[in-house]
């Protein structure tokens, strides 16, 4: 049987906004060290992220986003696009590779070579809108996987999942009047980044959740909202916007999650994905800024995917 693709770069971690910025590079490092010490790494088909093509950045973003980016690219120290996200030198570099990874684990999926895919890559997408980063994110990653995929002649319909504490206001953005993107998305709220989260689409599911809801709400967004959305869209691959900064631990929110809430609804997207999509599931890391805590929930959340 084919295994779960892990996909990931140390070039990902160049990307550093400053010592205190959370969305730092030890993330990564954190997220190496459980795996590689608790032997899953070696069950998973290790492959080294590739570059983007701006034809593939312009699936999902506006023809000039990736020109106006470059243009701010520093030649050293650090650039602000908005209050919370930076560019250095080496910025978009990582997030070429990062988006880059995405359109590896689509078609390393789409090709039967892996059942199923985890993108272990920064910086984040899922705050990028078509004509705008913003929120630590440059490129909109899951959305670039998405697009790329329904390009293929297999796929009319696909599903994007997003269990980030913060809204993705990216995703909606570019998915919005497209009705064969569904874009689910529970997150905390009232919270950044308070764009799209009251938008009236019949494809996009948002479950805002308050601060200091405990698990049991979160599971009862899942079931009562997201499951029923997924089987009346019928996807034919589901994309996951990975984010664990929904955890009882992380600093950045408010919300009570835990590793096995992060097992329990892969397990949930899993079981649609085998009805629906013939397994075919590409995941990709968004938020979480405990180290600790990210690096566990990441390992429920690939023991899954990997049939442990």
């Amino acid at each position: 049987m084919t295994a779960t693709a892990y996909i990931t770069h140390e070039d990902c971690m160049l990307h550093n906004m400053g010592p205190d910025h959370p969305e730092s590079p030890t993330r990564l490092q954190a997220i190496h060290k459980v795996l590689s010490r608790t032997g899953l790494l070696d069950h998973l088909d290790q492959l080294t992220s590739v570059h983007v093509t701006e034809e593939q950045i312009k699936l999902a973003h506006a023809n000039l986003h990736h020109k106006k980016l470059a243009m701010k690219l520093p030649r050293e120290g650090v650039v602000y696009t908005d209050d919370d996200t930076a560019l250095c030198p080496d910025s978009l570099h990582a997030a070429s590779l990062a988006a880059g990874s995405a359109i590896l684990a689509t078609n390393r999926v789409l090709a039967g070579k892996a059942k199923n895919a985890f993108c272990a890559v920064r910086p984040p997408g899922h705050h990028a809108e078509y004509n705008m980063a913003m929120g630590f994110c440059f490129y909109n990653n899951v959305a670039i996987g998405a697009c790329h995929a329904l390009t293929h002649s297999s796929i009319n319909r696909v599903a994007i999942l997003d269990f980030d504490v913060h809204h993705c206001n990216g995703t909606v953005d570019i998915f919005k009047d497209r009705p064969e993107v569904l874009v689910c998305s529970t997150f905390q709220h009232p919270y950044y980044p308070e764009r799209y989260c009251s938008i009236d689409r019949p494809n996009i599911v948002n479950c805002p959740l308050a601060a200091h809801s405990d698990a049991s709400l979160f599971r009862d967004a899942i079931e009562q909202q997201w499951l029923p959305a997924l089987r009346a869209h019928k996807p034919d691959m589901i994309f996951i916007s990975a984010g664990f900064d929904a955890h009882k631990e992380d600093p950045m929110a408010d919300l009570n999650l835990d590793e096995e809430d992060y097992r329990w609804v892969t397990q949930k997207i899993m079981q649609i994905a085998d009805e629906f999509s013939e397994g075919r599931i590409v995941s990709v890391l968004e938020g979480g800024y405990n180290p600790v805590s990210l690096a566990f929930s990441v390992q429920a959340h690939l023991e899954v995917l990997a049939g442990f």
